[in-house]
């Protein structure tokens, strides 16, 4: 039947054909009955032959549609390999998309669809089981498709019979489709018109194509093996039809099937696609119109885009095709070059750039997509502080466009090349870097090879790159060196340079073949002969052919002088005759540079011999099978290697190298459009491309890219330049607010860009409504004149009248470039009356964007996120900086919109507030800081109304928020040189303390920081204005202060001893220390830290002394340090002050509050107080501190040294000792570690050259050891002692190098050795014969004598003094301390008079000055004196401990050290004497009267001296009279200043020699 109805097509009766096309289709969609086999070809071919030989249009369509009808189903039913299928009706209208629309005869396309639906409808419901037809008629061979250009059945391939049936037509469908006119008949109409056919059937085929093509290998090879031979064929072809229909089809490939065709997709898209949009000079217009919607139609799909770059962009071996894609579009946007010549016409060109644009937007709008929909499906948080950093993490895959799922899913074996971004940016950065060598080499090979050896991407020996030069496609061929054989290089024409490489050829030859020829010669000379053969054999030019034994007779004898064999010969002519030597690429027609260079890039040189793009011929030339079997064995030697692997990505990462590789070419093709076109539609595509390019990288932190599209959009505003502005502009700044509100949470530092122009725009907003300028809120001198020229009759609305010449409108009007922060600085050129009135007419263009745009941006950054709204604001704090610096016309714009900002996110999490106070901290004080004086008031004043909103505020304790916000005010308090800005910074914060004291908590801080700073200040007023203030919060609000953080007790303190230093006004002062004694009382009462009472095993302190054991006692804590220690060292520190009454309180103060609350005080906590408060007061008069007797170690004070004891006058002096040594005896328990170092403070006192600070520390110090005489122990009584002891040795080696001064000095007639002063004092000398700085520093030494004499004779006295006070408690241990002492002291003395050189230089110079001599011979008198009465009172008061030190001997030692001083005087000396029998004389001169007055001044120590002896005991006296008889011989010898001497010695005589002698 099928048979019968087929053979009744083509009868010329269009109903009979029509009857027949319904039959056949019924058949084919019928449920019941399988036709399959021959029976479909028939089928098949008979619909074709209807079409092609009817002259019916309506049958011709309705041929065509059932022929698609039947694809449709056929190929439904193979997806699913069952009858059970619903199946789609085909859509006539679509079907004529391309071609056949002149067909349509009035209704016709109404009639098929009917006819179509009709048959589709009847067929459904019928549940018969099936009945198969496997075969059918081959018809009678009379229709236009003959029987052979179809085959009739398929190999069996194990697949079942639907999808068998689905192969075959699928093959036959190819194959019609690649079916080229012959020779004889080149311009057969029917044969084109069925290839259209076919490849129309193949587009629905693939239009419809579902997962089994990409799941079924056979279904997958059959698209490569038939459809790609198709496309590959019919490329050549001019038909535009043909082109759109391989363009729709190639389409399809790549929407539903690319991962399975990776290489045919990256020989197709260059040849189909890059080749007409590159052609920018001389293109097709439909051609590239169809190019340009297919690429809008795969740039609607995220996928395609993203899967192209990663399998091609990222692939060392593929085309750049998403770089050439965007570049392309790019050169057809910006259009042909000015000056070159093109066949389009400016509607052309006009449609070719709006169409390039659209694609750049729907490319830039995908990816944002893509990069939208996968943050959404893996949470992804896009790298925000590097631009390096990729994230690595892998997501799930999506659905494609239109529901469909991409084509990988279905593949599992691409799923295996899921690789994250890390490993594409690793193959991106290899191919860039791999094609820059190339580059290199194309230009200097050398260069090339040494930069990819070096980079590693060629091996560096001479195989590697021989490799390199034989495989790598895009290399020049004539500057390669080495080549396989003849067929991958040209040989230059020069015949040296030829000779030169046969033979490296015939050289490399025989070292690989050793065994080949005798020599290299042979290879050389047939290298040369093979390459004639080729030429005589295939150049046309050559007539007479070489033959075969021409061949063999020209090579006879070249190896060696014998011949090669004759079948190896003959076989290299027979091969050479068959098969020419030729490059791979040869081309007989030479291509442009730039076809040159697009097919050597790509490796097509092949494919274009095969296909010649000339328009006027329909066959391809160079068609032949070898090229294409070729081609075919590439693709499948390249399938299943690593470079073939198709690679499906989901990290959003990728976008990143996506964009590097985009964002230059969209950047210029949207700003040239921008600039050149005025047309809506461009100009809004532009800026709908700025907007998703500005998405995409901000969203994935690209700040470059990101804040270079931003800045473009704000350019074009033109609101730098408002007189220039239209409608395209206006469109910009609604794209900035777009931008700003879609993806403010990315913008970061761009927002500096949009904040600008949104200032901008304000700024003209206010000009035209004729508000006065901002200018009017300063009272800056350049706008005064200004502001009195209008301030009566204001700015008239510049909408309603526009001759007003005010100087901003004009700097407005004027205009300036986009980066100047001043428009129109010179305003001394009026406008013209045209400029202003264009000027209002574009304030009019604004309009459309009102203040609700503007305003909506601040109020929408409550949603911005926290990193937002940290960088929105420093934009914005920049802003406003720009605006308030403007030299001519400073503006508040931002400041407003600063403290708007601020209120608007006061509610956000502490962290995040934090950070946005620190910004707007830094601007305030920056500004604040300024020059000009009215933007800085005005500054602090917004500063004072935000900090009262937040002072609204209540804080928790233990947090630091209001510390923040007020830390601005003391900065700028701190650093400003403006006494304006103090004065209100200070009234500013009085104003919040006392009108907010309930909700100040931890602004405390900051308060008393500012008042800190007032008190500091140099400026009476100011001083005066915040101690008022701090007055009333000490005497009113004090416990505000401490309610919620305790530590702001110490910051009180601070600032009341700041204000203790102020110099102004004493009375500030003295309430200050008064103060502080007030804030130690509430310190004391526990209000502040926490008081407990001892207890058994807990953490308490020492007992104290029984006068203060009922006391609470603090706990050793170091917060309790922290509140006593800064207010005690404050007053410390006061007693340094200049000021006598300020000194004298402080120091009255500080030890009434150590008396009055020393008792709360630890063991510890006394031993910081003196180490930080006590000890520091006494530095000038010590010079170290103390040792602790607890560690042995030193404590080094903490403050400076005290200034110098000048400051103190005696009375503060001794005040300061004796609080000193109350304060110690009273605490004596607790503080007596610190014994030694407050001995060291008196002794510092008795060191003093000063009389009244010396006697000061003798009277302390003696007074100290009277009341603790009977509290000290045997270590601290020996550790007094020694400090004596200590300060007289430590002075002597001083004032030992201060004596030494005078030995260089010459004084006249003194450097004689002239002992006689009498004689030196006869000769008298006058000033004139001593120069002057001898006599300033003989009055030096003068003076430093007598002090040290004093010092000296006062430690004497205290250390007698305090023996008398405590003799009979004293070991021997502390008697031999003080026996040394006094020994030092006299022999010191005793020294230093022996000097009589030095005397008689200072005798002379102070008869010269008029002053006193030191007193030399009273202090060697009373040192001995007190010496030897020491040791007679100890011999008397303590025998015992006398004896054990034997001290008798010493008193006998120390008498007969007096007498012989004395006989020294009276010029009687003991000199031993050499044994003579011969009597000696001896001459007793007179005395003068300088020796009889130190005579007499020694007689009285002489005197004691000798009444010591006189009462030594009977045995003592005879066991020492052997040593001092002789000294009594010679005092009766000698002469005497009075009788005192001979009457103690006549009784030493009579009461104790002369018993002695009497004995004997």
């Amino acid at each position: 039947m099928i048979e019968a109805v087929c053979k009744s097509a083509g009868s010329g009766e269009d109903a009979v054909d029509l009857a027949v096309l319904k039959v056949l289709l019924s058949a084919v969609r019928s449920p019941c009955v399988y036709i399959r086999g021959e029976c479909l070809v028939h089928i098949v071919k008979t619909c074709y032959n209807v079409y092609l030989g009817s002259v019916s249009g309506t049958n011709q369509i309705c041929a065509k549609a059932v022929l698609a009808q039947i694809m449709l189903i056929v190929f439904a039913r193979m997806e699913e390999d069952s009858m059970e299928v619903g199946i789609r009706t085909v859509s006539v209208n679509e079907l004529l998309e391309f071609t056949d629309r002149n067909l349509n005869e009035g209704n016709s396309i109404q009639i098929v669809q009917s006819f179509i639906y009709e048959v589709m409808e009847a067929s459904e419901g019928n549940a018969s089981p099936v009945v198969e037809v496997p075969n059918g008629s081959k018809g009678d061979g009379k229709t236009e498709v003959d029987s052979g250009e179809m085959e009739n059945g398929a190999e069996s391939s194990g697949e079942s019979v639907i999808r068998e049936d689905g192969f075959l037509i699928f093959k036959n469908l190819c194959k019609l489709s690649m079916k080229f006119s012959s020779q004889e008949q080149s311009d057969d109409l029917i044969l084109l018109r069925g290839k259209i056919l076919s490849l129309e059937l193949l587009k629905v085929v693939m239009n419809n194509g579902g997962p089994i093509w990409r799941s079924n290998e056979r279904f997958l090879s059959a698209i490569k093996q038939f459809l790609c031979l198709s496309l590959l064929k019919n490329s050549a072809l001019s038909v535009m039809t043909i082109f759109q229909l391989l363009c729709s089809i190639f389409m399809s490939l790549l929407s539903k099937f690319r991962s399975g065709l990776k290489e045919e997709i990256g020989i197709f898209f260059p040849m189909l696609i890059l080749r007409v949009l590159e052609n920018v000079l001389q293109p097709s217009f439909l051609q590239k119109m169809t190019v340009l919607n297919i690429l809008e139609k795969m740039s609607h799909d995220s996928h395609i885009i993203i899967d192209i770059f990663v399998n091609y962009d990222c692939d060392v071996n593929a085309p750049n095709i998403f770089e050439r894609t965007v570049n392309g579009l790019l050169k057809t946007a910006l259009g042909p070059p000015p000056g070159s010549t093109t066949t389009l016409s400016p509607i052309q060109d006009l449609t070719f750039r709006l169409e390039s644009v659209k694609c750049l937007v729907s490319i830039i709008k995908s990816m944002g997509a893509w990069m939208d929909q996968q943050l959404i499906i893996g949470d992804f948080s896009p790298p925000k502080s590097s631009e390096s950093e990729i994230s690595t993490e892998n997501h799930a895959i999506i659905n494609g466009e239109e529901g469909t799922i991409p084509d990988y899913e279905l593949h599992p074996e691409t799923n295996s090349g899921l690789s994250d971004a890390a490993s594409f940016e690793q193959r991106r950065a290899y191919k860039l870097e791999f094609q820059k060598g190339i580059s290199l080499f194309n230009r200097k090979p050398s260069k090339g090879i040494e930069f990819l050896i070096s980079s590693k991407k060629i091996g560096g020996s001479p195989e590697g790159v021989a490799a390199f030069l034989k495989n790598t496609a895009g290399l020049n061929e004539t500057v390669i060196a080495i080549r396989f054989f003849l067929r991958g290089f040209r040989l230059p024409g020069e015949a040296q340079k030829i000779d030169r490489i046969m033979e490296k050829f015939a050289e490399r030859y025989c070292k690989c073949n050793p065994n080949s020829f005798t020599s290299a010669d042979t290879a050389y000379v047939l290298a040369y002969s093979v390459i004639l053969l080729n030429t005589d054999a295939h150049n046309n030019m050559v007539k007479d052919k070489m033959t075969k034994a021409d061949f063999i007779r020209n090579n006879r004898g070249i190896d060696d002088g014998k011949d090669l064999p004759e079948e190896y010969l003959g076989a290299i002519y027979d091969h050479i005759v068959k098969n020419e030597i030729k490059m791979n690429a040869d081309s007989s027609a030479p291509q442009s540079k730039q076809a040159n260079s697009f097919n050597k890039l790509l490796g097509l040189d092949g494919i274009f011999n095969l296909v010649n793009w000339k328009q006027t011929e329909e066959k391809p030339l160079g068609a032949n099978g070898l090229l294409i079997k070729h081609i075919q064995e590439q693709f499948k030697a390249k399938s299943g290697k690593s470079e073939s692997v198709y690679y499906a990505v989901t990290d959003v990462a990728i976008l990143r190298f996506m964009v590097e590789v985009c964002w230059g070419p969209m950047l210029a093709a949207f700003s040239v459009t921008l600039d050149q076109s005025d047309d809506k539609v461009a100009t809004s595509q532009c800026l709908q491309g700025i907007r998703h390019a500005v998405h995409v990288t901000a969203v994935m932190g690209m700040q470059t890219q990101r804040d270079a599209f931003v800045t473009t959009v704000a350019k074009f505003t033109f609101l730098h330049c408002v007189a220039d502005m239209k409608q395209k502009n206006v469109d910009a700044v609604k794209a900035i607010i777009a931008i700003a509100i879609e993806d403010g949470n990315y913008l970061q530092e761009a927002w500096e860009h949009i904040l600008t122009c949104l200032s901008r725009f304000e700024h003209l907003q206010l000009l035209g409504e004729g508000a006065p300028t901002d200018a009017s809120f300063f009272t800056t001198s350049n706008i005064e004149t200004d502001e009195k020229t209008h301030k009566s009759a204001g700015f008239p609305s510049l909408k309603r009248k526009g001759t007003l010449q005010n100087p901003a409108v004009v700097a407005v009007v004027r205009g300036g470039s986009y980066d100047s922060t001043t428009l129109g600085v010179n305003t001394s050129n009026l406008v013209t009356p045209d400029q202003m009135n264009n000027f209002i007419l574009n304030l009019h263009l604004l309009d459309q964007i009102g203040s609700f745009e503007l305003n909506h941006i601040f109020a929408h950054s409550q949603r911005l996120n926290s990193e937002a709204i940290v960088a929105f604001v420093k934009a914005l704090c920049k802003v406003s900086m720009s605006e308030l610096q403007s030299p001519t016309d400073p503006r508040v714009f931002s400041l407003t919109k600063i403290v708007e900002i601020a209120h608007y996110n006061m509610n956000r999490i502490r962290l995040v507030w934090s950070r946005i106070w620190n910004v707007l901290s830094d601007f305030f004080v920056s500004v604040g800081l300024s020059e000009n004086l009215s933007v800085a008031i005005f500054v602090m004043d917004s500063l004072r109304q935000l900090a009262m909103k937040f002072l609204e505020r209540e804080e928790l304790a233990n947090y630091n928020f209001q510390n923040e916000f007020l830390r601005p005010f003391v900065i700028v308090m701190q650093k400003s040189n403006s006494t304006e800005i103090k004065e209100l910074i200070v009234r500013c914060i009085s104003q919040m303390v006392l009108s907010r004291v309930n909700n100040v908590k931890s602004g405390w801080k900051s308060v008393f920081m500012v008042f800190t700073a007032a008190a500091a200040d140099e400026r009476k007023n100011i001083v005066l204005l915040a101690f008022e203030t701090m007055e009333k919060i000490v005497r009113e609000y004090f416990p505000y202060i401490t309610e919620t953080e305790t530590t702001t007790f110490t910051d009180c303190v601070r600032c009341l001893i700041t204000f203790t230093n102020s110099r102004f006004n004493s009375d500030v002062s003295l309430n200050a220390i008064a103060f502080l004694r007030f804030c130690a009382v509430k310190l004391a009462e526990g209000g502040l830290v926490c008081n407990e009472r001892s207890e058994e095993g807990g953490l308490s302190t020492p007992p104290v002394d029984k006068d203060a054991s009922d006391g609470q006692l603090f706990t050793d804590r170091d917060d309790h340090a922290s509140y006593w220690i800064p207010l005690l060292t404050g007053l410390s520190k006061l007693t340094s002050d200049p000021r006598s009454a300020i000194r004298k309180s402080s120091l009255e103060v500080l030890f009434n509050i150590l008396k009055d609350h020393g008792h709360l005080f630890s063991r510890t906590f006394w031993a910081g107080v003196f180490s930080l408060v006590v000890f520091p007061i006494f530095n000038f008069v010590s010079d170290k501190g103390g040792t602790d007797a607890n560690n042995g170690q030193v404590l080094q004070a903490s403050r400076p040294p005290h200034p110098d004891v000048s400051t103190w006058d005696s009375e503060t002096s001794a005040v300061a000792a004796q609080c000193l040594v109350d304060l110690f005896v009273s605490f004596f328990n607790v503080v007596r570690s610190q014994l030694l170092v407050v001995v060291s403070i008196l002794t510092g006192f008795i060191k003093s050259p000063a009389q009244a600070p010396a006697s000061t520390g003798v009277t302390a110090l003696v007074r100290l050891a009277d009341d603790l005489s009977s509290r000290l122990s045997e270590d601290e009584w020996k550790a007094i002692f020694i400090a004596l002891k200590e300060v007289t040795a430590s002075t002597l080696p001083r004032f030992s190098k201060v004596i030494t001064i005078m030995d260089d000095m010459e004084v006249p007639e003194v450097s004689q050795a002239s002992p006689d002063l009498e004689m030196l004092s006869d000769n008298g000398l006058t000033n004139d014969d001593i120069g002057d700085d001898t006599l300033q520093t003989a009055a030096y030494v003068v003076s430093r004598m007598k002090s040290h004499i004093a010092m000296q004779l006062l430690i004497i006295q205290v250390a007698t003094d305090i023996y008398k006070i405590c003799r009979h408690a004293f070991l021997a241990s502390i008697i031999t301390i003080l026996t040394e002492t006094f020994s030092m002291i006299a022999s010191h003395a005793h020294q230093l008079n022996s000097e009589k050189m030095l005397l008689m230089k200072l005798q002379k110079a102070c008869s010269i000055l008029e002053i006193s001599e030191p007193p030399v011979v009273h202090f060697e008198n009373e040192s001995h004196q007190n010496y030897l009465n020491f040791l007679q009172h100890l011999v008397m008061d303590n025998p015992s401990v006398a004896g054990e030190l034997n001290i008798e001997q010493q008193l006998v030692g120390v008498c007969e050290k007096i007498l012989q001083i004395y006989l020294n005087c009276a010029r009687l000396q003991n000199a031993p004497q050499k044994q003579s029998s011969q009597p000696v004389l001896h001459w007793i001169l007179p005395l003068g009267s300088a020796q009889k007055e130190e005579l007499a001044a020694r007689t009285s120590l002489a005197v004691s001296a000798l009444q010591v002896l006189s009462g030594l005991g009977t045995d003592s006296f005879r066991k020492y009279i052997s040593q001092f008889f002789p000294l009594l011989v010679d005092l009766v010898r000698s002469e005497h200043s009075s009788g005192d001497i001979q009457r103690v010695l006549s009784y030493m005589f009579q009461s104790c020699i002369g018993p002695i002698i009497m004995k004997l």
